[in-house]
């Protein structure tokens, strides 16, 4: 197990460059098995969540080509069907969240899918009825092995329906998208995710031959057609991460510019940590977080109430920063009332936090009430572990302000969403160190 020593304290000073984006990965990979032809896929994280995707994909047959950092290319061309019914598959599907997307494009093109019951972050329950109740209503059978908590479907032929999605899931509208793009007929998913890495789904699999409409709404409209063709594709920065890089600035009195953020597709985040009272500035295309050598103060309700952040579908805000959010508010004047609304274990990280010196009450399973030090007091260096990606980077930006030497451990969390986030910190100032 990994660990990283952190000498906290310091300011940092420099540019960071966002990542390509891990949550819009994990789509376009599987979408390469819709076509036999081969698709170039530009600005892939070097990340653990990504890679071992890329792995699952080479062991069913395709062939991937690494044409430079960040860029491949894929060809689905000699499937190997047989793999998804053997032992390895059942322990290499486990691995990641993501796999799970590989699905619906499988029984699209080859009339069936299987998958192991998926691992990931340890942050709740993530249900996987979306998934398979789209499919279901396009035609396929399902079948679940509880013993091996193996889940397949299958189907001879699938064909346009209308469905309501009972959640707006980002991963489940892929997946029943990625089937209905082969599907016969008409495909209406209504209350279908929006979110920019769903609609960069959507543009390259236009590219590729599909006809899909409402592309940025929560209504899809999908015209089958017969076969997909090869294309190129570039991925957007992570969002998530951009988040992260402005808490981490405000956290350390630091003065950072992020480039490259692709302003148009950062939606509430930078008007959300504006609340907190950190300024966030629009140069170009890039972000500058200047250093708030005075701290931050949290804005209230207009009425005087205490402010509360919350996550939504899409536009609203991600549930994926609420962590990050949640870290950057313990060094705030005033309170934040803090809402995850999502997923149930997310917020149990905040015990580290309340170890460190942070004032935190937490209410219920998911909502905080954070009251601000405005560095009146730092907080203190510790020792933890990383619960889950986001938690995990959120522990690491308060151990980068906290005085004194902290130790992270179970730091693949943190590597499963974050490329050599270590060696980026260092060339911003930052006191990290693997172990």
């Amino acid at each position: 197990m990994g660990t990283f020593k952190i000498e906290g304290g310091h300011r940092l000073k420099g540019n960071i460059q966002p990542q390509g984006a891990k949550n819009e990965a994990l789509q376009i990979l599987c979408a390469v098995l819709l076509t036999p032809e081969t698709v170039t896929i530009n600005n892939i994280p070097d990340i653990v969540d990504v890679n071992k995707l890329i792995s699952l994909l080479q062991k069913l047959g395709v062939k991937v080509n690494k044409l430079g950092k960040g860029s491949y290319s894929f060809q689905a061309d000699e499937v190997d069907l047989n793999y998804l019914e053997s032992d390895q598959f059942k322990i290499d599907g486990r691995g990641l969240r993501g796999s799970i997307m590989i699905v619906g494009p499988l029984l699209a093109r080859f009339g069936k899918g299987y998958i192991p019951k998926p691992g990931g972050d340890k942050i709740g329950r993530r249900r996987l009825d979306t998934h398979f109740d789209g499919l279901i209503k396009l035609g396929a059978k399902f079948g679940y092995s509880k013993e091996e908590q193996f889940y397949g479907v299958e189907a001879d032929k699938l064909k346009g329906t209308y469905m309501l999605l009972e959640e707006a899931s980002v991963t489940g509208t892929a997946n029943i998208l990625m089937a209905a793009v082969l599907a016969e007929g008409q495909t209406t998913i209504y209350n279908a995710a929006c979110e920019p890495y769903l609609q960069q789904l959507c543009k390259m699999l236009n590219r590729m031959g599909a006809k899909i409409s409402g592309v940025g709404s929560n209504m899809l409209i999908i015209d089958g057609v017969d076969s997909l063709g090869g294309t190129e594709h570039r991925m957007l920065p992570d969002m998530i991460e951009i988040g992260s890089w402005i808490g981490l600035a405000a956290m350390t009195k630091s003065e950072l510019t992020i480039t490259n953020v692709s302003w148009n597709d950062l939606g509430l985040i930078p008007e959300t940590f504006r609340k907190l009272g950190i300024t966030v500035e629009k140069q170009g295309d890039d972000i500058h977080i200047p250093a708030h050598t005075d701290g931050y103060e949290i804005q209230n309700f207009i009425d005087g109430s205490i402010l509360t952040i919350s996550d939504a579908p899409w536009p609203g805000f991600t549930p994926d920063l609420l962590s990050i959010i949640l870290v950057v508010a313990t060094q705030a004047r005033g309170s934040v009332l803090i809402h995850q609304k999502m997923f149930e274990s997310r917020l149990f990280f905040v015990d580290k936090l309340i170890d460190m010196g942070a004032k935190i009450i937490l209410c219920d399973p998911h909502r905080a009430t954070v009251i601000g030090h405005d560095f009146q007091s730092t907080l203190k260096a510790t020792t933890m572990t990383s619960p889950d990606i986001r938690a995990g980077v959120s522990l690491l930006i308060a151990a980068l302000s906290a005085k004194g030497t902290s130790t992270i451990q179970n730091i693949e969390q943190i590597d499963r969403g974050y490329e050599n986030i270590d060696e980026r910190l260092r060339a911003i100032g930052a006191k990290i160190e693997r172990i």
